[in-house]
């Protein structure tokens, strides 16, 4: 069983930060980890309505804040990410299907990664199949017969029940780890997500 449940999707510049420093994370611990790719507007619609709420008619301090929070742990990370995105936000539903795919192949890791990058890194559309592919071969996969797969109905019933399981469990939005049944929202919360594979008996 896996010691960490990831629920995450591509679309959020806090989880690509949550994502590179659980990898990093794991190397120095060697916990494992279970990926939960799922749909965070479909949470937002459901339980967490106020995130659009913020959007229309943001608090001045609190998203100036904000805003200068995201630039401190993006330099803190190194990782190359803009803030926005020229489409944002984006339609996500696609790419998280086809990590469900990569998933099950083994290599959902490098394909998030690219996926992130892609996004967030090189400003592309991962919206569009085309995009998509590419992370898709980055990985190793077959993007042609991956995509296919993705876009078959297995896979959509797939992502909303991990969409579905994650409200069921209390989740609101993404990042999201559990260990056990304990739930850590937010990527600085991996320091406590560490601190709780160490009490089960992980070397943090």
């Amino acid at each position: 069983m896996a010691n960490v449940d990831f629920f995450f999707d591509c679309s959020s510049p806090w989880t690509y930060l949550a994502f590179d420093a659980l990898l990093e994370a794991q190397s120095q611990d060697g916990f494992d980890i279970a990926w939960h790719p799922f749909l965070v507007g479909a949470v937002f619609n459901t339980v967490n309505p106020s995130v659009y709420q913020m959007r229309e008619k943001p608090i001045v301090p609190k998203a100036r804040y904000y805003t200068k929070d995201l630039h401190d742990w993006i330099r803190r990370s190194g990782l190359a990410i803009r803030w926005t995105p020229s489409i944002f936000p984006i339609n996500s539903a696609r790419a998280m299907r086809a990590a469900l795919v990569a998933d099950d192949a083994g290599q959902c890791a490098p394909y998030a990664r690219r996926i992130f990058e892609l996004y967030w890194g090189e400003d592309r559309d991962i919206a569009d199949p085309a995009i998509i592919a590419e992370a898709l071969k980055a990985a190793g996969l077959d993007p042609q017969a991956a995509l296919a797969e993705a876009d078959g109905e297995a896979r959509r019933a797939q992502l909303k029940a991990n969409t579905e399981e994650l409200i069921a469990r209390g989740g609101f939005g993404t990042p999201t780890f559990y260990v056990g049944d304990d739930m850590y929202f937010g990527q600085d919360r991996l320091i406590l997500v560490r601190e709780a594979l160490a009490r089960q008996g992980h070397q943090a």
